[in-house]
């Protein structure tokens, strides 16, 4: 638990948009450089440009719930400071991953006695999917009595984590991750900034600029930790520091690939969307990203098969055997040789032409099951190979379709007339069509029938 981060006066220096040197003394540089008005917040134009409702409502002093949800360091609590500063009110921080009931029992009632003193209190609560549903449940009542206004700030997709209870008395704002330019931004004002690096000069190469801006993949805090490392290891002359892209590099270290809940579904989306749009480029990038990621190869195999199976079909058959055959050898050999074997299945059923025939077959089948009275088995069809079976009648009037030209004859084989499979004009459905065409009700003569 963190005491009120405001007193009176770094709050007034706060709500004038000034740097604080006294409050932000020996933190990391990407806390010092934590935005102090909104014309000094880089990105999320689509939430607080003028005119949006997060603006309106913080700058009017009317909200009482708020919800940020989005990928980390892309200002989630950098908002939520700089909302207790434009509003003037206390900000106690708390985590979903180690505050308890009783210490937000404590802050609530803290807050409870300066509202009676006329000044507000926000609670804002960092990792809120951390805190169980009861934890959630105690924030309700006094956020609807006014006593506290609350902030909570999620990585994870809020409709999976965040109580309906709680989520219907906030305002739900999504921040997206930034671009490279307002990564840019953000790291000239560091650079510009007279007690940023206290007594360093620090210059940065363009190559080296771009690289953070680039890889940080829109991440602030990631590019100001890379720039703040980069410029107290770099070689220095005197008091003059230049980062060079090699020290860049070396700061930024491995790239991570951000990868919640919503990466996973969303990215395994793109990537059966392209596939299904024959771009096996998209298709590659999308496998690229979940292997990056640690993604369990043997879920990215199952749905390549589902894939051939639903998408590709009868278009061609030979798309299920790749994906099955894929499947089976990522299984035997594993990471890292797994991805050219992936690769293969994903580029094959990428290009491969499509069908979804034989999905939308069962699906119709299967709604016929489910909404209309189930047919009974035609007595001819029915298994006669039991005791007592000819007794009943079961497989009379059969006919053996091998006994037949063409292995074809025409008999009843549901009960009632329905058309489920229709065969597309793409790939090898094409030959299938013309042989159900030419077969339908066209059945030779018996040659040795069995009746």
């Amino acid at each position: 638990m963190e005491a009120n981060l405001f007193n009176e006066d770094s709050s007034a220096r706060r709500r004038n948009g000034e740097f604080d040197p006294v409050a932000n003394a020996g933190m990391p540089l990407a806390a010092r450089m934590r935005p102090r008005s909104f014309n000094t917040f880089a990105g999320q134009s689509h939430i607080i440009g003028e005119g949006k409702l997060l603006r309106k409502s913080i700058e009017s002093d009317s909200f009482y719930s708020i919800i940020f949800c989005g990928p980390p360091g892309t200002g989630k609590t950098s908002l939520a400071e700089l909302i207790a500063g434009v509003t003037d009110s206390a900000f106690i921080r708390l985590s979903g991953a180690l505050s308890t009931v009783a210490e937000l029992r404590r802050e609530i009632a803290s807050a409870a006695i300066r509202k009676k003193n006329g000044k507000n209190t926000i609670i804002f609560i960092d990792e809120l999917h951390r805190f169980n549903r009861a934890q959630q449940d105690v924030l309700l009542s006094d956020i609807e009595r006014g006593t506290i206004r609350f902030i909570g700030a999620t990585t994870q997709n809020p409709f999976f984590y965040v109580n309906p209870p709680l989520l219907s008395r906030s305002l739900l704002f999504k921040l997206e991750p930034l671009s490279a330019d307002d990564v840019r931004s953000i790291i000239g004002a560091a650079l510009s900034g007279k007690d940023t690096f206290p007594g360093l000069e620090v210059k940065i190469s363009d190559d080296a600029l771009n690289f953070i801006a680039t890889g940080c993949e829109g991440d602030a805090r990631r590019a100001l930790n890379a720039l703040e490392i980069a410029a107290l290891t770099a070689k220095r002359d005197k008091n003059v520091v230049e980062i060079s892209k090699a020290d860049a590099e070396s700061s930024m270290q491995e790239k991570a690939v951000e990868y919640g809940d919503d990466g996973h579904y969303d990215t395994a989306s793109a990537f059966i969307k392209s596939m299904r749009g024959s771009d096996p480029d998209a298709a590659v990038y999308w496998l690229a990203k979940m292997l990056q990621a640690g993604e369990d190869i043997m879920f990215i195999a199952r749905r390549i098969a589902i894939f051939a199976a639903e998408d590709v079909g009868n278009a061609d058959p030979r798309a299920l055997q790749i994906a099955v055959a894929a499947m089976q050898a990522i299984e035997m050999i594993g990471m890292p040789e797994a991805r050219i074997i992936l690769s293969q299945a994903v580029t094959y059923c990428a290009t491969a032409p499509k069908s979804n025939a034989s999905y939308m077959a069962i699906e119709s089948a299967l709604k016929d099951i489910r909404e209309n009275r189930v047919q009974p088995v035609p007595v001819h069809l029915r298994d006669s190979h039991y005791k007592g079976a000819a007794k009943l009648g079961h497989g009379a009037g059969y006919k053996y379709p091998h006994d037949y030209q063409g292995s074809r004859v025409e008999q009843d084989y549901m009960g009632v007339p329905k058309k489920y499979y229709e065969p597309s004009e793409s790939g090898y459905e094409i030959r299938i069509k013309e042989r159900m065409e030419a077969l339908i009700f066209k059945a030779g003569p018996a040659r040795n029938p069995k009746e």
